[in-house]
């Protein structure tokens, strides 16, 4: 989710600055790769100790298969276990990974990726077919990849998708096992960007064919990336171990990483105390927001800025919800300073718009924080337009998370108490919660979004279609889907610029969701760790992580 834009968003965009790793520690939040061509370290001796990290990720990954990822628990196991064309380095920025080179035509429209020589976990060679049958599979109109539209940037990958043209007819084609051109479009600078991306990423197509549950457990599951899958005991732990076949194995330091599966963050942190995990919190996991004082003073706490929006779903397609006014008194009256003040703590931004603050275009927002009067006054108004004079009670669902309870809970009173509003809380475990969402089963949907990419268009096109992967709210507008389309081909950064913010304004004005604030990601570590790479867009890589003695 993220990158290199400098060639297209020049004086757009203040990622740079706002995205720089902090910490309240001594230890790094990011580190960077070595560069390529220079010399592999040492292999260890035969007496030294296997390295061993130990994390948590708080709930089941849905799925292990990149065409079906689509949060930020199956992420990390698919990014761990997987590599593309390129990867992100600890800026954020696209480097060459299993391609080994890669040309651009003068028009930006015509990439032709080099491969170098790769292999799966199972011993098969990785090739452009890999790729392209990966990518078409994804498009598969009965597939399920929710992230799908990510694709779009290929030449009629959208038309595939809807079924109004044949996967033959895309865009990408294998000249040979180790050549792959990827016709575009419209140029699009992140490009590179996007092939960092785990819906980018290859299958072993052999081994998809053969058993179309592949990804559902240890024992069948193949990969191309730093790690492999040595067991999954589903509910409880999943073990990744070396990939001795991976093209860049000597830089890869840990020989094992167990990633456990507990919802409790009072848990997590005893356990990382009690010196049974390495990492304790986000991207992975998650703090007790009452321990976050106490780290933060005892210089133990890590805080690493993002572009990640803390948002509220709305189902605009049926009960009072369907009301814009109602939605719009439900966002005006959240008191964002408080929340982020007395429980968050630490470096939120409220945010009231869409957008996070490193690419945010209209900075003062679209509504006032806390603005009450407002809220009543709409209220009441689209009461009258709903024809009653009392609301029923209205769900608020989320996964579980002592933040995310906390929050919901603040919101709950403020709406009590400033609105009369009844809203009853219900927590769902973090799969559940996420397809209900999919599939329009419920009300107020707490969700949060970490960019793909790092330009404005990540966000805004997942609201294109009502009905399209990660929408979950039914809403679209003819006009947004025209701005959005025009932004797609325009190239100067002024003008993309502007069609962005009308396209922002019809959103905010329809209020599909509520935003919160732009989001950081905090974490306590081992003084052991050392390596883990985590971006500015909250992507965690542990290929260059490490335990020190």
């Amino acid at each position: 989710m993220n990158r290199n834009l400098k060639l297209f968003l020049g004086a757009m965009l203040v990622a740079g600055s706002v995205l720089a790793g902090c910490s309240t520690s001594t230890q790094p939040s990011t580190t960077t790769p070595p560069a390529e061509g220079t010399a592999a370290p040492a292999e260890k001796s035969a007496n030294a100790k296997p390295q061993l990290f130990r994390a948590n990720i708080m709930s089941e990954p849905a799925t292990a298969d990149p065409g079906l990822a689509k949060d930020a628990t199956a992420g990390a196991i698919v990014r761990a276990t997987f590599d593309g064309l390129t990867r992100f380095d600890a800026n954020a920025k696209p480097v060459n990974s299993v391609a080994s080179d890669v040309k651009i035509s003068d028009d930006k429209l015509v990439y032709t990726f080099t491969l170098r020589d790769s292999k799966w976990s199972n011993g098969d060679p990785v090739t452009a077919h890999d790729f392209v049958y990966a990518w078409k599979r994804a498009l598969g109109k009965t597939f399920g990849a929710e992230y799908a539209y990510q694709l779009y940037y290929i030449k009629n990958a959208q038309l595939i998708h809807k079924g109004q043209a044949k996967p033959d007819e895309l865009g990408a084609k294998a000249i040979d096992d180790k050549t792959l051109e990827v016709t575009l479009e419209n140029p699009t600078p992140y490009f590179l960007e996007l092939t960092a991306f785990y819906t980018y990423y290859p299958v072993n197509q052999k081994v998809v064919e053969a058993n179309p549950k592949w990804a559902n457990e240890a024992a069948t599951h193949v990969s191309n990336g730093p790690f492999k899958m040595k067991a999954w005991e589903h509910k409880s732990k999943i073990v990744l171990e070396k990939n001795e076949h991976y093209w860049d194995k000597d830089v890869v330091k840990l020989d094992r990483i167990e990633i456990a599966m507990i919802e409790d963050d009072n848990t997590a942190l005893s356990m990382f105390e009690n010196g049974e995990l390495d990492w304790a919190g986000q991207p992975l996991g998650g703090l007790p927001t009452d321990a976050i004082p106490t780290l933060r003073d005892a210089g133990k706490l890590v805080v690493h800025p993002k572009a990640t929006m803390y948002w509220y779903k709305l189902n605009t397609t049926k009960g009072p919800l369907s009301n814009v006014k109602i939605r719009k008194a439900l966002a005006y009256s959240v008191d964002r300073k408080t929340i982020v003040d007395n429980i968050t703590q630490v470096g939120q931004v409220p945010t009231m718009g869409m957008l996070p603050q490193s690419m945010i275009i209209k900075k003062e927002g679209y509504f006032k924080d806390n603005d009450v009067e407002t809220a009543k006054k709409l209220l009441e108004e689209g009461m009258k337009e709903l024809n009653v004079t009392t609301l029923p009670p209205i769900t608020l669902t989320y996964n579980p998370s002592d933040r995310h309870k906390k929050i919901a809970e603040a919101l709950q009173d403020q709406w009590k108490q400033k609105l009369g509003i009844e809203v009853k809380l219900m927590v769902k475990e973090a799969t559940v919660h996420i397809q209900d969402m999919h599939q329009l089963n419920y009300e107020i949907g707490r969700i949060g979004w970490n960019a793909d990419f790092n330009d404005p268009m990540n966000y805004l096109e997942m609201f294109r279609d009502g009905n399209t992967g990660n929408n979950d709210t039914g809403w679209e507008d003819p006009r947004y889907q025209e701005l959005l389309k025009r932004a797609s081909v325009e190239i100067d950064p002024e003008k993309r610029k502007q069609l962005f913010g009308e396209a922002e304004q019809i959103f905010m004005d329809a209020m599909p969701l509520i935003p919160m604030f732009t989001d950081v990601d905090v974490w306590v570590q081992s003084d052991k760790v050392k390596g883990v790479q985590v971006d500015g867009l909250g992507f965690i890589d542990l290929k260059w992580a490490e335990m020190t003695e």
